[in-house]
């Protein structure tokens, strides 16, 4: 028997000892409910198991051929053995529709196949086998019942990273927030808010009087400048980390590279900075968990949560349920089926993501922009998978969630990579460990999305807790980079015109009109 974790684990020697006997029984689950973010490989008897996390933090990817078969957690590794190209059909779904578990087991490379999330890659004599170990649904807890469970949770994930290293955090959101005094709890931390000017919310003037009321949290603003924008740098892609799949974090570079300077400059060497990144994903909840009221005929409640919705959007009611009634009528290969059937019309007319009809898998507006073989070819693989699927949860929520989480930590692993790079920092994200994503999603979306308060079930798990403060829990604001947007929009637009036009990789693969 063999028991290898590679990451962050808050197991120690002893613990991982004692669960030899559990990798000899082959309960692989069992192995993935420690602190942290890691990936794990045990071996019992002839069989290998290689589990990544529930968030993508750890992917997996394998290939085979008539050699043998290889791992590993890029999928750019496995491609460039023989120089294996991009899968094009992959990379237009990657695109047009943002959900990693649509094609599941495609990469964005051809030949090399995905392990999706909440799966394990099993290898024996008889060749590699993917197997689910995670549950599709979970059963549902009450939110004030669950509230001190993901505070153990995060509790423990924040412990898991914090060693002799420096700390650090970002310091701005609930989230964000909420870590940095569950760190501070340990020893010093260096908090950090971007505080570009251009901004005009209230993050900075939050984060000054939370490092006032907490003990240990050393505050620094990181100030703007003209070149701290969305999409600065993509001029120059080569000062930027190789990633398996686009990722957004290219896109506000030049921000990250801001604090991670001043963590540098505030701190005695590299250490371990922690984000809140998705928090959103696991402590809230879109509008969509409406269309599961409807299809479940909750109609008192579906009509309260639809009057709270329509109050914060300054629309009616009736154009909430409107929206959410399609997706209440359809199942997730009947939804598949759907968007395969409008990717062969012409493109829509192009009206805001917020006003269209909820989805199970929406279209983005990428998917207007691409050529009609392109679609073709994507709605073709939509009805493929549409056809395969086995397994698929009944809530609209709870699918959209694990899609959220998967595509945060697609990214957040970008993230990692420009820390590491860029400044020797270790990223940590513990709303994207398996266990606070567990102890988060077993409280349905109705609860943790309810509109009459911001993040209940963050406010529940640390009220009257003494460890974050009180006016950082009432607080109902949220900081907004959209002004930042808008400048980098306006300063790079040649640059992207040039990754957009006719000129562009992505036009050499047909995927975007000339």
């Amino acid at each position: 028997m063999v028991l290898a974790v590679i990451g962050e684990c808050g197991a120690g020697d002893d613990r991982l000892r004692a669960a030899l006997p559990v990798v000899r029984a082959k309960g692989w689950r069992a192995l993935t409910r420690w602190p942290g973010s890691y990936l794990v490989l045990a071996r019992s008897g002839d069989t290998l198991a290689v589990i990544g996390d529930l968030a993508g933090q750890h992917p997996l990817y394998y290939r085979t051929d008539a050699g043998g078969m290889w791992w590993s957690t890029a999928a750019s590794a496995l491609a460039a053995l023989d120089g294996a190209p991009v899968d094009v059909t992959a990379l237009a779904a990657h695109l047009a529709l943002g959900q990693p578990d649509v094609l599941a087991a495609r990469s964005l490379f051809r030949d090399v196949k995905r392990v999706p999330g909440g799966h394990l890659l099993l290898v024996g004599p008889d060749g590699a086998a993917v197997e689910r170990y995670e549950p599709v649904t979970y059963p549902a807890v009450d939110l004030r019942r669950q509230a001190p469970v993901v505070r153990a949770a995060l509790a423990q994930a924040v412990a898991a990273r914090i060693d002799d290293r420096p700390v650090s955090a970002d310091l701005a959101g609930l989230d964000s927030t909420t870590l940095a005094c569950l760190a501070a709890q340990r020893g010093p931390v260096t908090a950090v808010t971007f505080a570009d000017e251009r901004l005009r919310d209230d993050d900075h003037a939050f984060a000054a009087r939370t490092a006032a009321a907490v003990p240990h949290l050393g505050h620094h603003a990181v100030p703007g400048s003209a070149g701290t924008v969305y999409y600065a740098g993509l001029d120059d892609l080569s000062a930027l980390p190789v990633t398996d799949a686009p990722n957004a974090y290219v896109v506000t570079a030049s921000i990250k590279q801001a604090v991670l300077d001043t963590v540098t400059a505030n701190t005695p060497g590299p250490g371990v900075h922690f984000t809140g990144a998705a928090g959103d994903a696991v402590l809230s909840a879109p509008a969509s968990y409406i269309a599961d009221l409807l299809r479940a005929r909750r109609h008192r409640q579906t009509w309260r949560h639809a009057r709270g919705h329509a109050r914060l959007r300054q629309t009616s009611s009736l154009a909430v349920l409107a929206r959410a009634r399609p997706a209440s009528r359809v199942d997730l290969a009947g939804a598949w089926r759907q968007t395969a059937a409008e990717l062969r019309r012409p493109a829509r007319d192009w009206i805001p993501q917020a006003q269209r009809p909820l989805a199970w898998t929406p279209l983005l507006a990428s998917a207007d922009w691409m050529t009609h073989d392109a679609r073709q070819v994507l709605s073709t693989a939509l009805d493929e998978a549409a056809g395969a699927l086995s397994e698929a949860p009944v809530r609209l929520a709870q699918w959209s969630d694990r899609q959220d989480l998967a595509r945060v930590g697609a990214n957040t692993s970008g993230w990692r990579a420009l820390a590491l790079a860029g400044h020797g920092i270790e990223l940590a994200a513990p709303f994207l460990d398996n266990e606070v994503i567990r102890a988060c999603l077993a409280v349905s979306g109705d609860q943790r999305g309810a509109p009459g308060q911001y993040k209940p079930l963050l406010k529940a798990a640390f009220t009257s807790t003494g460890v974050v403060p009180g006016f950082v829990l009432d607080r109902t604001t949220k900081g907004g980079f959209n002004a930042l947007a808008y400048a980098g929009l306006r300063d790079n637009a040649p640059v992207l015109r040039d990754l957009l036009g006719p000129s562009s990789h992505l036009a050499a693969l047909g995927l975007v009109t000339e």
